[in-house]
């Protein structure tokens, strides 16, 4: 029995396709021991037909012709005369050690290497952000702390105004005093034979000093 799988084919440019669903992707069948035998036709979708117009002669002539694929990215195609009809079409591809090979290396870069390339990079990512974000904090406190320190001096001022608090000036000099002749500091002792007690001065109004 030979059976080959059809993805694709035509006849004279025309789509061979099953009379049932028009699917293009099909097996041809043939069995016997004679070339003369018609092949019979099944799709994906179990629809059977008998072709008259390939025998079994030609479904090997077919089998020959196919190129076969030497590399993952081949097609296994087929070309050839039969009957002055130019068959062509592309077979299911069948598996080759490429494919095995393409298959480990596209698993393990998937699952090993690219993981592992990723890692790397944004872990050099990390490494290049993170004294930039450490600069930037260190610019950001150093800038907060100036504001507070400006504001707290600018609150310490205003409260040493508000509370009539200054710094002295080194050159100042006092101008000097004209002491009331009548008190003591702006006070009057008075004697009252009953207690003693004292009275602002009414003619320095208390100060201690006359202009």
């Amino acid at each position: 029995m030979l059976t080959l799988k059809i993805q694709s084919m035509t006849i004279d440019g025309h789509p061979y396709l099953c009379p049932e669903c028009a699917s293009e992707a099909f097996t041809l069948d043939g069995t016997g021991w004679i070339d003369a035998f018609p092949v019979y036709g099944n799709c994906w979708q179990s629809h059977s037909w008998e072709e008259p117009l390939i025998t079994l002669g030609d479904l090997k002539q077919i089998n020959e012709a196919r190129t076969g694929r030497q590399r993952a990215e081949d097609d296994d195609t087929f070309r050839l005369v039969i009957g002055g009809a130019v068959l062509e079409g592309v077979l299911h591809p069948e598996l080759t050690v490429d494919d095995i090979r393409r298959a480990t290396r596209d698993v393990y870069w998937a699952r090993i290497i690219k993981p592992a390339i990723r890692r790397r990079r944004n872990a050099a990512k990390r490494a290049i952000k993170r004294p930039i974000r450490t600069a930037k904090k260190a610019a950001a406190k150093r800038t907060t702390d100036t504001v507070a320190a400006a504001k707290a001096a600018a609150i310490g001022a205003a409260w040493d105004l508000q509370a009539g608090g200054h710094q002295p000036d080194p050159g100042y000099k006092p101008e000097p005093i004209n002491a009331c002749p009548f008190c003591v500091d702006g006070l009057i002792d008075l004697d009252t034979h009953l207690h003693d007690t004292t009275v602002r001065c009414s003619v320095c109004h208390g100060t201690g000093e006359i202009d």
